[in-house]
């Protein structure tokens, strides 16, 4: 992942597991990541999850790219705390692919939760579709 995934691997977004339409992905906070209230900035979290949805997306050997992604934050985190996101297929069809992500802390509380669909390219031994526009 770190070298596919060079702005992950910049953020220490550790691949931790992989298995079919599963990943878990893993991110201690550093204080360079926090906000100007001290606490976790948003898009950290939001990058640990992005990169544990991607993996998952595109454990089946299909490429995928996402077409949305939506977090809702539910609890503070701070540097020192070593956040783990889990993503799991939710639906997964020839195009889309939904995805469901869960981010905790090393207390296994929720930090945030999102969700993220993908549109799943056409594999490596077929005709490559259109994204849609």
């Amino acid at each position: 992942m770190r070298a596919a995934d060079p702005f992950a691997a910049f953020l220490g977004i550790e691949l931790v597991e992989v298995g079919p339409g599963f990943a878990r992905a893993r991110m201690a906070v550093t204080a360079e990541m926090a906000n100007a209230h001290g606490t976790t900035h948003g898009g950290a979290i939001f990058s640990l999850a992005d990169a544990a949805f991607a993996a998952a997306s595109n454990s089946h050997g299909v490429p995928a790219v996402a077409l949305d992604m939506h977090i809702s934050y539910l609890r503070k985190s701070a540097p020192g705390d070593v956040l783990v996101a889990t993503a799991r297929e939710e639906n997964l069809t020839r195009r889309t692919g939904l995805y469901r992500i869960v981010v905790e802390n090393q207390r296994q509380e929720a930090v945030a939760i999102a969700a993220g669909l993908v549109y799943r390219l056409a594999g490596e031994t077929g005709p490559r579709e259109a994204a849609p526009r």
